[in-house]
């Protein structure tokens, strides 16, 4: 196996050094195989004589970039949902009509796994020409065991057929379907006795999530089904907080989940639960821009707090159809007034760790050699600009993609 030198660049570790962005100028980093073997300054480079060198002109390296939340998977669109809220229908509104989530499951339980796969491959490939290389996936648009059971083998395929790495949830909880939509409690035992173990039985999820909300579960629902998959072996997550505080944060912080995500009305209460159990706060600006949402995510107490903030896409057909987590870094900076290095943080470093992963999202010695080469002359640049190509070169597993 032949080492593999790429110097002259500009690194962003994003290693959380004293230096910003763990910058280190005219660098180099070495890689063997699917993993990086060593980082540094040009002059400090030890000998590789038979190594394969790749001169990057200047260019700026970052670590590969990680969408933490995303539903890519679905069948149909919500067009006419757009319209509706131009109009001044809220998301509420429209949910409880009997559009929203609801509208999707219809459609995705008409496709079949072969349509999603396609579909969702088209929209996956507009975000790794940006750079990204991890991609979290949902479920939670079957609402059944079939339907379900066929989303997340269709995001396990995605990845198999486009060199990323899929990261799958299991999102029974995202909505009551239809035939139970006067029967929570057995949607919610249905979920618990039998969805939850198909899943485990075929391995195709490594998280739980849920929708904690007004118009989604309550705490006492996704209560019980935390205690089912931690039973399990799942790691869990949750939507909470996104439309009104229903200490849905502090409940999955009990459980010590990986994640809480949206958190519009996040508590400080619900920030003290959640540094104890170190759990990440992913924000979602294309879902808040999306809603035309006016009330921000705590982000000075997120801060105050030391909690890991993560940006995602929230890609879905309904509240945020981005397919682009460029734009969400831009998003962040300008709505949610995070600096450019935290947004770039924040899909790198701490979107590794709201999926639980600890071999990549930083460019050190032994953590996967995943990561992206940019046509910038700043960092803030990947923040500033929007639109236009800025991504050089994408690198997964050592290998150009």
């Amino acid at each position: 196996m032949t080492h593999k030198i790429w110097k002259n660049i500009n690194l962003l570790t994003m290693d959380n050094s004293e230096n910003p962005y763990g910058y280190i100028d005219d660098a180099a980093i070495v890689v063997l195989g699917s993993a990086i073997e060593w980082v540094g300054a040009k002059k400090d480079l030890p000998e590789f004589p038979t190594a394969q060198v790749i001169d990057c002109s200047g260019a700026y390296m970052t670590p590969g970039l990680i969408d933490c939340h995303t539903h890519l998977v679905y069948g149909g669109n919500r067009i006419d949902e757009f319209e509706k809220r131009l109009n001044g229908a809220s998301y509420e509104e429209i949910a409880k009509a009997g559009g929203g989530i609801l509208s999707t499951v219809n459609a995705t339980r008409q496709a079949t796994e072969e349509e999603l796969v396609a579909s969702a491959s088209k929209r996956l490939k507009n975000l790794l020409t940006e750079g990204v290389t991890t991609i979290e996936i949902k479920s939670g648009y079957g609402l059944d065991i079939e339907n379900e059971l066929k989303m997340l083998r269709a995001a396990r395929k995605i990845g198999r057929m486009h060199n990323v790495d899929v990261v799958t949830s299991f999102l029974g909880a995202h909505a009551l379907p239809p035939e139970y939509a006067v029967n929570r409690e057995d949607y919610v035992d249905l979920i618990i006795e039998h969805m939850l173990p198909a899943v485990a039985a075929e391995g195709l999820a490594q998280a739980v999530d849920g929708f904690c909300e007004n118009i989604g579960f309550t705490c006492g629902e996704i209560e019980k089904i935390f205690i089912a998959a931690r039973k399990l072996g799942f790691d869990v997550k949750l939507h909470a907080e996104q439309l009104s505080d229903q200490k849905g944060a502090a409940l999955a912080a009990k459980y010590g989940a990986l994640s809480v995500d949206h958190l519009e009305y996040l508590s400080e209460e619900s920030i003290l639960a959640m540094k104890k159990s170190g759990t990440v706060a992913v924000l979602l600006p294309g879902a808040y821009y999306t809603l035309r949402e006016t009330k921000l995510p705590p982000i000075e107490l997120l801060r105050k707090h030391n909690i890991p903030i993560a940006i995602a896409t929230d890609s879905n057909p309904g509240s945020s159809p981005v397919l682009s987590l460029k734009l969400m870094i831009n998003m962040a900076s300008t709505l949610f007034q995070l600096t450019p290095e935290e947004a770039l943080s924040g899909v790198t470093r701490n979107a590794a760790l709201a999926l639980g992963l600890t071999d990549r999202g930083i460019l050190a010695r032994g953590k996967k050699a995943d990561m992206v080469l940019w046509d910038i002359n700043h960092p803030a640049e990947l923040s500033y600009q929007v639109g236009g190509s800025q991504c050089l070169a994408v690198i997964k597993n050592g290998e150009v993609n």
